[in-house]
């Protein structure tokens, strides 16, 4: 069975929306496999990643009551995508019963200026570890070379954010301003890696290499123009298209009958769509035996502009 494959079984057997984000967080690949910087899975040393069942039965259980979770999100409510990510894995990381998180979002200051923050501090068996955490939507623009895949906003881009990592956010703890917030934390040699999740978009209709170093088993979907929109939609004659909020883009959606859209209401929503409008991540659904629908494509619909830069 593939890593894939394993990834759908486990994430058709839960329901609540977080913890499907939670097991997506902890099990999905990372965009690369190849990385000039060291990456390193927050859960390498972890019992969980050595017997992986007992971190789909750890998983089931907060299927079976969420309430934790729910509890730990609540305390502090997020509006960015990111920061929700690092919230499921920091929720994870506490209950894994090998692995100790010193701190977390810990800021790093000089004088009245804080430099940056240290997003994780873990102690585990292979020893003290500073991890980086970012969840990332690329969308591909012909080449293989980081700097051909973009976010959805066009500013973003893979090149650049793996150059923050490499010059600002992995070096941090090293510096001599981050010593002492350490040393209280009885941290010696905290080890610099970082993990990046999330999912490469291809254009339609002719698609593009995947940027150098690329998993083959990365999370993918496609995008478009809003001008191929017509032309797109004719080769999946009778589909479910609905758009997804920014907080639902982690785990494949899966939706009760009640929430999931007519094909009437999505033509609504197209139709008074803004020609200027801001990427939108839509989804493919397809109704399963127990009235589920499941998320079975995914695409970012751009303005005929994308990719503008200001």
């Amino acid at each position: 069975m593939t890593h894939h494959d394993m990834m759908h079984d486990l994430l058709h057997s839960l329901s609540n929306p977080a913890v499907r984000d939670l097991a997506w967080a902890l099990r999905s690949c990372p965009l690369l496999g190849e990385t000039t910087k060291v990456q390193r899975h927050p859960l390498q040393a972890s019992c969980w990643t050595r017997q992986p069942q007992r971190l789909a039965d750890w998983l089931a259980q907060q299927d079976r009551d969420p309430s934790p979770l729910h509890s730990w999100l609540a305390e502090k409510p997020v509006r960015r995508l990111g920061l929700y990510y690092e919230r499921l894995w920091q929720f994870a990381l506490h209950a894994a019963p090998d692995v100790e998180v010193v701190a977390a979002n810990l800021p790093i200051r000089q004088g009245g200026q804080t430099l940056g923050e240290l997003d994780l501090l873990l102690r585990d068996d292979e020893g003290e570890h500073h991890l980086e955490l970012a969840v990332k939507f690329y969308l591909g623009t012909g080449g293989s070379d980081a700097a051909d895949w973009l976010g959805p906003g066009s500013h973003d881009r893979l090149d650049l954010k793996l150059s923050h990592l490499a010059h600002h956010q992995l070096p941090l703890s090293s510096r001599r301003e981050a010593r002492g917030a350490l040393n209280e934390l009885q941290l010696s040699e905290a080890r610099a890696a970082f993990w990046l999740g999330g999912y490469l978009f291809y254009p339609w209709p002719d698609g593009c290499s995947a940027p150098r170093g690329a998993l083959p088993g990365h999370c993918r979907g496609g995008w478009l123009h809003r001008r191929d929109w017509d032309c797109f939609a004719a080769t999946r004659p009778d589909a479910h298209w609905q758009p997804l909020p920014r907080l639902a883009w982690l785990a494949p959606a899966q939706l009760r009958a009640d929430e999931a859209w007519s094909a009437e209401i999505f033509q609504q929503w197209l139709s008074i769509l803004r020609p200027e409008a801001q990427a939108q991540l839509l989804v493919r659904l397809e109704e399963d035996q127990a009235g589920h629908w499941q998320e079975v494509e995914r695409l970012f619909l751009v303005n005929d502009q994308w990719p503008t830069h200001s």
